[in-house]
């Protein structure tokens, strides 16, 4: 069975899931590898794709690498191909054009951590755990999820809790906003699709423009940003979803009655 699976529902909403359930879906060379490849497949049909949800199958969201085999890893080029396969493949994750779900069932560590905070929303469950533990095993984050993590909470706690290898609950996780939501434990997936399902009932040129403006609040300078998302108004009140849905709203004032 493959280690990572992807599919696209009949409703727009594409399903990442990390498949080893055995290893609490820690990624080998192979599942990183494959992790890649579904990526590069959600690109290749994001045209159709309303929204993307990240999971782990059976109670687990991602461990992080399994150190059983990467152990017999020990080079400085392991490990710079280590940082290079899922640095890149978060990068590309980020870069979706739709919104992107971490669906968060056990513990999501180390760099189950990272491809978590690499997607736009985090729904966790209870009993989940959310932990940037590197430094536990003498090693810092390398497919960005430090300065992910710091952009989301800031220097000085991005700091403290990398340094400190903190593990947070899913409701420490929701006060510090590391968290969207928190689900009964077995719902996170469920949560996560309603809220994809959501977004997937909205007008999809719309929701790509409200990424896009927001990336570029995470990205740009705040003039930049302004102007990023000013520009992205026009052609959205000129396009037919807006005008149906201001006529439909215009004639329904109208016929109220007095």
């Amino acid at each position: 069975m493959s280690s990572i699976l992807f599919e696209v529902q009949e409703d727009g909403i594409g399903v990442l899931t990390m498949n080893r359930p055995e290893a609490r879906n820690a990624l080998t060379w192979e599942a990183m590898e494959s992790f890649s490849i579904a990526v590069d497949g959600a690109h290749a049909v994001e045209r159709e794709l309303r929204a993307l949800v990240v999971t782990g199958a059976e109670g687990a969201f991602c461990a992080g690498g399994d150190l059983f085999e990467l152990d017999g890893y020990p080079t400085r080029l392991d490990g710079a191909r280590l940082a290079a396969i899922m640095g890149e493949a978060l990068v590309r994750l980020e870069a979706l054009p739709i919104p992107t779900l971490a669906a968060m069932e056990g513990p999501a560590l180390g760099g189950g951590a990272e491809v978590a905070l690499a997607c736009d929303v985090r729904v966790m469950a209870e009993g989940a755990t959310l932990g940037m533990m590197h430094v536990r095993l003498g090693i810092c984050p390398a497919w960005g999820g430090g300065q992910r993590l710091l952009r989301l909470v800031g220097y000085s706690r991005a700091l403290e809790w990398m340094a400190a290898g903190q593990v947070f609950t899913a409701d420490e996780a929701l006060a510090y906003g590391l968290a969207n939501r928190v689900a009964p434990e077995g719902g996170a997936f469920d949560q996560s699709m309603e809220l994809a399902a959501a977004f997937a009932r909205q007008d999809s040129q719309a929701v790509r423009a409200i990424k896009r403006l927001a990336r570029a609040g995470v990205e740009l300078s705040p003039e930049e940003a302004t102007a990023a998302e000013r520009s992205e108004f026009p052609d959205l009140w000129a396009a037919p979803a807006h005008l149906e849905a201001s006529a439909l709203f215009v004639a329904r004032k109208n016929h109220r009655p007095a």
